[in-house]
C-alpha cells in the first residue's frame, strides 16, 4: 500500500458498544489523537506491576546456573534487568502519549518457572497525576527483548509471550489480575 492509498477516514469509528470520542481519552473532539491533559488531576501514589514470560529452548535452559545464564556477552538476566530499568525511565520517549514522569521506584526481577520459562516481573511506583502501567509494560518488554538479543547466538527458538499488566493502583480505578 502506498501513502496515497491511505484513507482519510476518521481514526476511530463507533464500535458495537457505541463508544463516543469523549470515552476515548486519547482522541479529541475532532477525532484526532491527543495527549490527555492531567493538569487538574490530584497527585496520588500510583503503582503498577507488569509481567511477561520468555520460553527458553533446551540449549538455553540447560545453561541456567543459580538463576542466571552467563555467556560471552555477559550475564543475560542481569543485563536484561538493567535494560528494562532504562526503558522504564524512557517510556515517554517511546510511547507517543505517555507523560514524562519522575519515578519514585522501579524493581525488575527475573526468575525461572515451570515449562522452561523465565518470568520477568516489573513494579513501578510514582507520586503523580497519571499511572505507570505503560512504564511497567515497557520495562518487561525491553527486558524480554534483551534476553532474546543476548541469547540468540545460542538459539533462535526463544519465545517472548504473555506480557500483561498484573495490577495497578492509585488512579480512578484499581486493578488486580487473578493469576
Amino acid at each position: 500500500m502506498s501513502i496515497d492509498q491511505i484513507s482519510n477516514e476518521p481514526l476511530i469509528t463507533k464500535s458495537k458498544k457505541n463508544m463516543t470520542n469523549k470515552e476515548l481519552s486519547h482522541i479529541n473532539e475532532k477525532n484526532q489523537p491527543t495527549m490527555v491533559d492531567v493538569g487538574d488531576k490530584n497527585i496520588t501514589q500510583r503503582e503498577a506491576q507488569a509481567q511477561g514470560k520468555v520460553f527458553l529452548p533446551d540449549e538455553l535452559w540447560q545453561l541456567i546456573d543459580n538463576q542466571e545464564i552467563n555467556t560471552k556477552k555477559g550475564p543475560i538476566f542481569q543485563t536484561a534487568i538493567i535494560a528494562g530499568t532504562m526503558a522504564v525511565k524512557r517510556t515517554a520517549e517511546l510511547i507517543p502519549f505517555c507523560h514524562p514522569l519522575l519515578l519514585d521506584g522501579c524493581k525488575i526481577e527475573i526468575y525461572t518457572a515451570d515449562n522452561q520459562e523465565v518470568v520477568i516481573d516489573c513494579r513501578v511506583r510514582v507520586q503523580g497525576k497519571t499511572g505507570v502501567e505503560m512504564e511497567a509494560l515497557t520495562g518487561v518488554s525491553v527486558a524480554a527483548l534483551t534476553i532474546y538479543d543476548m541469547a540468540k547466538a545460542i538459539s533462535h527458538d526463544i519465545i517472548i509471550k504473555e506480557i500483561k499488566v498484573m495490577a495497578k493502583s492509585g488512579g480512578k480505578s484499581d486493578f488486580k489480575r487473578d493469576e
